[in-house]
């Protein structure tokens, strides 16, 4: 309480926790439980590319550091942001592997290699590019985008990624045969139960850091039971930085960029999702303004994706669990999460040192964070009104169509078209563009615009008697009109 010199008594102006700056030691604890918590999945898109298109380890190398590199620069655009770019939230940007495919095909059809990667990064950039200037548009399609649609995207998202956390609880690869080994469980088992340990008993800082502790804990009996290599450390070089255009001058192929235009548009699609699951946990409004901002920081950190010998980025959803699950909402803290990421991309055998971790040991705490988003997701979905038998039908079709590639990933070996191979691969573009055909279906196509104005009565025409309402001449419209109401 704080007494004025008049003598009133006023309550201290609560903090925002989004501009709140922790000290130093703090914010680069917490900075690396997120980089902790999107690492794996940064590292792994480039890999994909690279195996796709049949690049040598050597080279493999190379474009896991630049895209460590690009997700630092791209994170610390949305964090920090500069003027009209970033959403100043606490947003991880991360690769995306739902470009993958798109990618893959650019390269193969150029030459495949390292032949193939100036084609490659000339279509990344322009698409980046294209993001950037149609970015107020996507604004204007906010009206689109209520807690009915974000909260089943939010959803989807969820629901998708609990896949992945399973595949890294069995080990990783599901064609080993040590996939889902009990000593896999056991290391997944440690990591989870430390975090809901710490979760329970635990207070103050020690409770943020459970995701952080837990995975620190469960690579240390990884390597207690001999099951963490780290050979990979001592190979590793101390610096190390590919400079632009190291595969010589980007080449722009119409078609290869139209492919990866489209699949960045998917890509906006989906994070706007995103940006809204992010706005409701930190108690910020998002509004059409920060979409343009931060897809204009998406389309810039693509731009130079592709100069830096990288890929497109988009947000990291097990980064938005994590802000769920730790309470902790600073975007100083995930800019701190940048500047790392900028080192890892820059010291090799730092990077070599978290890449030791054990996917089982990561698996432990996705568990957590992707399902912490469905959570998050319907929460989302408790503003909507449910009790409309359009939306319920809204959010099953979602689910159940953004599950289909989840249960079955071989609906996209039979698509005819490379454009729809790549969304039959991805629950969550599927499941987020039944959402949003759905609500304009349902809630906008086909609404009779309001009629024009009654004329006004002569000043000499007498009383103005009420017109009759619909439930008076029509009692069958009674219900109709409170049915409508309702909905609306």
């Amino acid at each position: 309480m704080l007494t004025t010199d008049t003598g009133r008594t006023t309550c201290p102006r609560p903090s925002d926790p989004v501009e709140e700056v922790p000290p130093l030691w703090r914010l680069g604890l917490l900075g690396l439980q997120h980089v902790l918590a999107f690492y794996a999945g940064a590292v792994v898109m480039p890999l994909l590319v690279a195996q796709g298109i049949g690049l040598p380890p050597d080279e493999v190398a190379r474009l896991v550091n630049s895209s460590l590199l690009a997700c630092g620069v791209a994170t610390l655009l949305q964090a920090v942001g500069l003027p009209g770019i970033g959403i100043r939230l606490p947003v991880v940007q991360g690769m995306s592997t739902a470009a993958v495919p798109s990618l893959v095909s650019v390269g193969l059809a150029a030459g495949g290699a390292t032949a193939g990667l100036p084609t490659v990064f000339g279509a990344v950039i322009a698409a980046g590019l294209a993001l950037f200037l149609v970015a107020p548009v996507f604004s204007r399609l906010v009206r689109f985008f209520p807690p009915l649609v974000t909260g089943t995207i939010v959803t989807v998202v969820g629901i998708s990624l609990m896949t992945v956390a399973a595949r890294q609880v069995g080990g990783g690869d599901p064609s080993s045969p040590t996939f889902g080994t009990p000593g896999h469980l056991g290391l997944a088992g440690v990591t989870l139960a430390v975090i809901l340990l710490l979760t329970k008993v635990a207070r103050g800082f020690v409770a943020t850091l459970a995701v952080l502790l837990g995975l620190a804990a469960g690579t240390t009996v990884a390597a207690t039971a001999g099951k963490t290599d780290f050979s990979g450390i001592g190979e590793a070089g101390w610096f190390g930085m590919t400079a632009p255009f190291h595969y010589g001058v980007p080449r722009f192929d119409l078609l290869a960029v139209l492919a990866v235009v489209l699949v960045m548009v998917i890509i906006a699609v989906e994070s706007i999702g995103q940006f809204f699951a992010i706005g409701e946990i930190t108690g910020r409004e998002v509004e059409g303004p920060d979409i343009t901002r931060a897809l204009r920081a998406d389309g810039i950190a693509t731009v130079l994706g592709g100069l830096l010998n990288s890929f497109p980025t988009t947000v990291y959803s097990q980064n938005i669990g994590l802000l769920q699950l730790t309470r902790v909402k600073s975007r100083w803290i995930v800019a701190g999460s940048g500047v790392i990421m900028l080192v890892l991309g820059l010291v090799p055998k730092v990077g070599a040192v978290v890449s030791a971790m054990p996917a089982p040991v990561l698996g432990g705490a996705t568990i957590v964070l992707f399902s912490t988003i469905a959570v998050v997701g319907v929460r989302i979905l408790g503003q909507a009104d449910l009790t409309d038998s359009r939306n319920t039908i809204l959010v099953a079709t979602s689910l159940g169509v953004g599950f289909l590639p989840t249960a079955f990933p071989q609906f996209a070996e039979h698509m005819p078209t490379r454009q729809l191979r790549a969304l039959f691969e991805s629950g969550i573009m599927l499941g987020t563009l039944t959402a949003v055909v759905l609500n304009l279906f349902f809630h906008h196509l086909g609404r009779r615009r309001p009629g024009p104005a009654a004329p006004t009565p002569p000043a000499d025409a007498g009383p103005v008697r009420a017109p009759a309402s619909p439930a008076a001449e029509d009692p069958a419209g009674s219900e109709e009109a409170t049915v409508g109401t309702a909905r609306r």
